[in-house]
């Protein structure tokens, strides 16, 4: 019963994932309509209605496009949970900067990077070439598509895979 709802735009781009409950509110107001069922029916005493897994809109909604906001959790999904300098996945991964702040560093995607404690402890506060270190991958800023902004759900909601693709 909790699991979430895709919802697409009028045009069918991907804009949201919210809760069951608030995709039949939707529906019932013919705000949207059900594009995908897939988690059988919720029956009251006088009807009974779809679990949506997707929902569309009725009506265009102008927002920007969803992104990927800089933050230490999203750092470390973007390097695959791995420090960077040894290669090792372990919980209690730390973010390092990359050129040190102190030496001019930025607060960027590009400068940022998932190190395990000793990897950072080691590299201190100097620079990669200083330490003698090797990042295993440059840092870049993860993709703004909707199938990695969204990757969260594709575990459970497999059939969401046709309505990313592509945005």
């Amino acid at each position: 019963m909790e699991k979430p709802v895709l919802v697409l735009n009028a045009n069918f781009e991907p804009i949201n994932v919210c809760g069951f409950q608030r995709a039949i509110g939707l529906m019932l107001t013919e705000k949207a309509t059900l594009i995908l069922n897939g988690r059988g029916m919720i029956k009251t005493i006088n009807a009974s209605y779809p679990i949506p897994s997707v929902i569309r809109l009725q009506r265009m909604v102008h927002r920007p496009r969803p992104k990927v906001n800089l933050s230490r959790r999203e750092i470390f999904r973007r390097d695959y949970f791995t420090c960077q300098y040894c290669g090792k996945t372990t919980p209690f991964l730390t973010v390092d900067h990359v050129l040190p702040k102190h030496l001019g560093g930025t607060h960027t995607w590009k400068n940022l990077v998932a190190a395990c404690p000793a990897c950072n402890h080691r590299k201190g506060g100097r620079t990669l070439m200083e330490s003698g270190m090797t990042l295993l991958r440059q840092p870049k800023a993860p993709p703004q598509a909707a199938e990695y902004i969204f990757a969260r759900y594709l575990d459970e909601n497999n059939e969401w895979r046709s309505f990313l693709d592509g945005w």
